[in-house]
């Protein structure tokens, strides 16, 4: 697994570096990101946005995102350690004005660690596929927040997909633009 994860890393990095070689006019972003799965955990983690004036003018955003319930709900708990690696393309309306609309799609993987042998039968991963709008704000100061919504396409059955794996989210996000 830990593999699969730094192979998504660096093919991610690989394109933001090369898209950063080619223009000079682009917007990294980093951040902390806070979900919370509807009935269910709070799992947090960090986030990159990537937008650039060769993707559509800064209106196709590319993200990476890490979230775990390790971070969140299973901290001094008994729940379910969790692991997200997503990425995504968001789409911006209204892309020049402090409020915009963001809607995206995102694909990754999830894993949770049950840490009991008897409950090796049961699924522990799959792969993530994932619908989510909602509303951007920039601040004057190099800050953003990203307040959305969404939808796991592939949600737990118990059976073939982990049963923690529920369908409707909520996502919070503070991100810091890096200077270019």
């Amino acid at each position: 697994m830990k593999k699969k994860i730094l192979f998504i890393l660096s093919l991610f990095s690989g394109i933001i570096i090369s898209q950063a070689q080619t223009t000079g006019n682009y917007n990294l972003k980093a951040g902390l990101v806070f979900q919370k799965t509807q009935y269910l955990y709070f799992e947090n983690g960090i986030g990159i946005d990537y937008s650039s004036e060769k993707l559509l003018d800064q209106k196709l955003h590319l993200k990476f995102t890490y979230l775990s319930s390790r971070l969140g709900s299973a901290i001094e708990t008994n729940a379910i350690p969790q692991d997200n690696f997503l990425l995504g393309a968001d789409w911006r309306f209204l892309h020049t004005k402090d409020l915009q609309i963001m809607a995206g799609i995102n694909a990754g993987y999830f894993h949770a660690s049950y840490g009991n042998a008897a409950l090796d039968v049961l699924p522990a991963s799959s792969v993530l596929l994932s619908a989510e709008a909602g509303l951007v704000y920039n601040f004057k100061i190099p800050l953003s927040a990203t307040l959305s919504a969404g939808y796991n396409f592939i949600s737990g059955n118990g059976v073939n997909v982990p049963g923690s794996l529920f369908p409707v989210f909520y996502k919070l996000g503070i991100y810091y633009t890096l200077p270019m």
